[in-house]
């Protein structure tokens, strides 16, 4: 007789035949020790990168790969206590480039170092003492593992290197503004390339303007038939026109077109019609303007795509088509979902209404998404997000003031978000009283305090069921309710 010890993990193999009167012979007891052994060594290394090879191969590979390991579930561990106790750093650190650099690659490395220590564990295991199926499973498991794992990691990697180039090219700015009186004004546009058109036209013009500490948000809506526009004294627009932008024709969403035919004039502008525009707003509103975004309206129905559509109450029907071509569909009343297209429509129609109801719709698809667009909702389509973004959007804000915007858009979602548009009857958009805008926009700041989230508005805005006429989503103290 002879004793035979089977270690799962040890190379030794017991003898061919000690004479031990075991079912199916002691061939069959090896052949299953070694199929124990290559399954531990591999379950081992799925749970503990490296441990197989301290136990039975390399051990100077085995603890380096479990120091990797182990700082790197440190790694996930901070990563996952910052998320939940302070978001805004998380989204500071996952804004910078070089942090996303760095990530991506040591992604990429730990996806072909786990797939090498899984094969390496295979090859410990010694494959050739196995029977020809037990061969055959541990290689299909291995390959599952090793496709498993590392593609995990690489299409991580992917989602980190789409963040990255979204920031870099989306977030270029290195200019930092601070907020003015306790306010961030970003001037969003919306704008229409259209067939025989030159450039660009922002033909939507909001004012966003943002408390820097509470988040609480006021809409300030520009007619783009605005005339007679004026423009701060000295400035190159104001050389030119004096008077205010009284060419032939000439309207506000006119100004990015004429500034980029004259860009020679604006010698140190990177962007002579933005500029153009964010002057003669500064100058309308009285607010100095921090950040723009531009967005074109093209590839807006893309951006709504990516995250699943939008939810919006229609209250009238809203043509798709008109306006220089044939109606070809609806948007029936009541509460849709509506996909980009539908969306787009919904926002850009006029065939049936005018500039100032279009306003008023806009306003209502901003406020639809910034309520559905949660963070869980942003990181399952992100890459959808970024990809459409990245075609879309053209901002001056900056990827270091990328944490402070998103930390304040939380806070936004659960705060009413006032708007105020400046459209007759109040404004005659032929003649504008330059004075009274200004006097509107100081009044809709000082009733949209918020203090210790209680809201501090009773003046400016009546109730719903005060008013006479339905309700105007271009003269809200909160779009929610009205839209």
């Amino acid at each position: 007789m002879c004793l035979v010890i089977l270690n799962p993990v040890s190379s030794t193999s017991p003898p061919a035949d000690c004479g031990v009167p075991v079912r199916g012979g002691a061939s069959a007891v090896v052949a299953r020790a070694r199929l124990r052994r290559a399954l531990a060594l591999t379950l081992m290394t799925v749970l503990v990168p490296g441990s197989a090879q301290v136990a039975a191969g390399n051990q100077r590979v085995g603890r380096i790969a479990m120091r990797c390991a182990l700082a790197a579930v440190v790694f996930a561990a901070t990563l996952l206590v910052v998320g939940l106790l302070a978001p805004q750093h998380l989204v500071a650190f996952f804004s910078k480039v070089w942090f996303l650099t760095g990530l991506r690659v040591a992604l990429a490395v730990t996806a072909v170092g786990w797939a090498y220590l899984v094969v390496d564990a295979w090859r410990i295991a010694d494959p050739l003492g196995l029977s020809q199926r037990q061969r055959l499973l541990m290689t299909g498991l291995n390959g599952v593992l090793c496709l498993g794992l590392s593609g995990g990691l690489l299409f991580a990697s992917h989602l980190v290197a789409v963040q990255e180039d979204f920031i870099s090219t989306v977030f270029a700015s290195d200019t930092v503004s601070h907020p003015a009186q306790g306010r961030y004004n970003v001037l969003l546009l919306g704008g229409d390339a259209g067939p025989g058109r030159s450039g660009v036209r922002p033909d939507s013009l909001t004012v966003a303007s943002i408390d820097s500490e509470t988040g609480r948000t006021v809409l300030f809506g520009l007619p783009r038939n605005l005339e007679d526009v004026p423009f701060p004294a000295g400035s190159v627009m104001d050389e030119q026109f004096p008077d205010g932008f009284d060419c032939e024709g000439c309207y506000l969403n006119g100004v990015n077109t004429w500034g980029t035919d004259h860009a020679e004039l604006f010698a140190s502008s990177e962007h002579p019609g933005i500029d153009a525009t964010v002057s003669a707003v500064e100058q309308i509103t009285g607010l100095p303007i921090s950040y723009y975004v531009l967005i074109d309206l093209r590839g807006f129905r893309e951006l709504v795509d990516a995250v699943g559509g939008v939810e919006l109450k229609v209250a009238e029907r809203i043509p798709i088509g008109g306006v220089g071509g044939p109606v070809t569909g609806w948007i029936e009343p009541g509460k849709q979902h509506l996909d980009g297209f539908q969306t787009l429509w919904f926002a850009r129609s006029r065939a049936t209404s005018n500039d100032y109801s279009r306003m008023a719709r806009q306003k209502c698809v901003m406020n639809a998404m910034l309520r559905q667009l949660d963070p869980q909702t942003v990181v399952t389509n992100f890459g959808g997000i970024a990809s459409a973004g990245k075609q879309v959007i053209s901002t001056s804000i900056p990827s270091g003031d990328l944490a402070t915007f998103v930390d304040l858009a939380l806070k936004t979602r659960n705060l009413p978000v006032s708007t105020v548009s400046f459209v007759p009857p109040k404004i005659d958009t032929g003649d504008p009283d330059w004075a009274l805008i200004r006097s509107m926009v100081s009044d809709a700041l000082r009733s949209s305090g918020v203090k210790d989230g209680l809201d501090l508005r009773p003046q400016r805005w009546l109730p719903l069921a005060e008013r006479s006429g339905p309700p105007d989503a271009n003269d809200s103290g909160d779009l929610t309710s009205t839209c």
